[in-house]
């Protein structure tokens, strides 16, 4: 039982607020010379004994970090992606697709917040920055909702929500983590996984639709200020769409076609993102430097957790942990069901404390050999788990687009509202999963 008490002891250092990265190495390091002096003792070797157990416990894990990340081609997609989603995101491209889709969806009821949301399924394909994406429409979007009188817990629920599109709609930056876990192609989960973030965004839009329509004082239609024709308002829509939309296309076209590995359509989107800042007029060499630190701290933290987790796992599995998770999960009632629908449990309940790249680097690797035993088809699996993952975001006490939102949120909005306006969406969204189950795993 000790890797139990060494995986609940992480998840208390966690709830202190100790950071992430040195949490799971602290807690490796603790209880691999634990277990080391018990196993020494135990054979009457004494305390020099121990240290040279826990010594071989972590021989090979210089071996094991150099082969799992510095060897890894799928890993490198990672920091080119996130630098790729930073050049657009100081490129304002959220401003202009929000003014654009606010002109087009505004005399609808509820169209500021479905034109939030389509905006957020656009940044979710071209940046996929999800900090970045709930900044930039609470500043612009929240402020608007507000001045027509939107119910505050409808506008930002619906800000977090679209923000967090970009963990399922590709190109994400968990579907390469998950791809790396679960030894699958990336692109094969980024085709897989295009179809339910657009069920996502439709499922959205039908619940502001069917909430504007019940309650329509909580989204008042909006008549347009602008004088001009609703065609130019079109063209201007167009305009704004179009050249984030083609080097979508152009990314994501040459993964799924075969052309281009996840990692080199990456670089390419990386030069794509710095053109269109040339093409915008907001290319500038301090921008460019910005977007490389940016992408950099990002890089390392996700590195650095992936460092713990490893040294985490090592330990986790000389424990014998890991025989007794798997153990407990192949004798669930319901074989491969009963496994898929506790997993989802667990992982929605883990989301509420702990980020998704945690999730992914501490939980995961334990689950995926268990699914493939089952004989859960790989892919399919790692879809459901990024939609799950998608409400570690939105999930309180530690849901991370909750305080980008409150960041930068008028004073007026109170914390209740955020949380309040979140809920539903939640439940949409494990709404969408359990279609997605039956739909999936049958």
């Amino acid at each position: 039982m000790a890797g139990i008490v060494m995986f609940l002891a992480a998840l208390l250092m966690l709830g202190i607020g100790f950071p992430v990265a040195f949490t799971f190495a602290a807690v490796a390091m603790i209880f691999g010379l634990i277990g080391g002096m018990i196993e020494s003792f135990g054979d009457g070797n004494g305390l020099i004994g121990g240290f040279i157990v826990f010594k071989d416990m972590f021989a090979f894990m210089p071996y094991r970090i150099f082969d799992s990340i510095m060897q890894n081609k799928i890993l490198i997609a990672v920091p080119l992606f996130v630098f790729m989603g930073v050049v657009l995101q100081k490129s304002k491209l959220a401003e202009r697709l929000l003014e654009s889709m606010g002109l087009l969806f505004g005399e609808i009821r509820g169209g500021i917040a479905i034109s939030t949301v389509l905006v957020g399924a656009l940044l979710a394909a071209s940046t996929g920055v999800v900090g970045a994406s709930v900044v930039a429409m609470g500043v612009i979007s929240l402020p608007v909702m507000l001045k027509y009188k939107y119910n505050q817990s409808l506008g930002c629920g619906t800000i977090c929500a679209a923000g967090t599109l970009g963990q399922i709609i590709p190109p994400s930056i968990v579907l390469i983590i998950l791809g790396d876990i679960f030894s699958v192609p990336v692109g094969e989960l980024f085709h897989e996984a295009f179809v339910p973030g657009l069920v996502l965004v439709g499922a959205y839009v039908a619940y502001i639709l069917i909430v504007s329509y019940v309650k329509p004082e909580f989204a008042p239609i909006v008549e347009s200020s602008v004088d001009e024709s609703k065609m130019r308002q079109i063209l201007r829509a167009l305009a704004a769409i179009l050249p984030p939309l083609l080097l979508v296309v152009c990314v994501l076209g040459s993964i799924f076609a075969g052309i281009a590995t996840p990692t080199e359509s990456s670089a390419f989107g990386c030069v794509g993102a710095v053109l269109l800042s040339l093409f915008y007029r907001t290319f500038s060499f301090s921008m460019l430097r910005e977007a490389l630190e940016e992408s950099v701290k990002t890089t390392a933290l996700v590195f650095t957790i992936l460092v713990g987790a490893t040294a985490f796992s090592l330990v986790f599995t000389y424990t014998g942990g890991d025989e007794i998770v798997e153990e407990f999960m192949t004798n669930l009632p319901g074989d491969k069901w009963g496994f898929v629908i506790f997993s989802m449990v667990v992982i929605f309940v883990l989301g509420f404390f702990i980020d998704f790249v945690e999730i992914s680097y501490i939980v995961l690797p334990i689950l995926a050999p268990i699914a493939i035993s089952l004989g859960i088809n790989p892919i399919y699996f790692a879809i459901l788990i990024a939609m799950n993952l998608q409400t570690s975001f939105l999930t309180p006490p530690f849901g991370f687009s909750l305080f980008f939102l409150r960041s930068v949120a008028p004073p007026q909005i109170k914390t209740s509202s955020i949380y309040k306006g979140v809920v539903p969406f939640i439940i949409v969204q494990l709404m969408v999963l359990a279609f997605f189950c039956y739909f999936l795993m049958r």
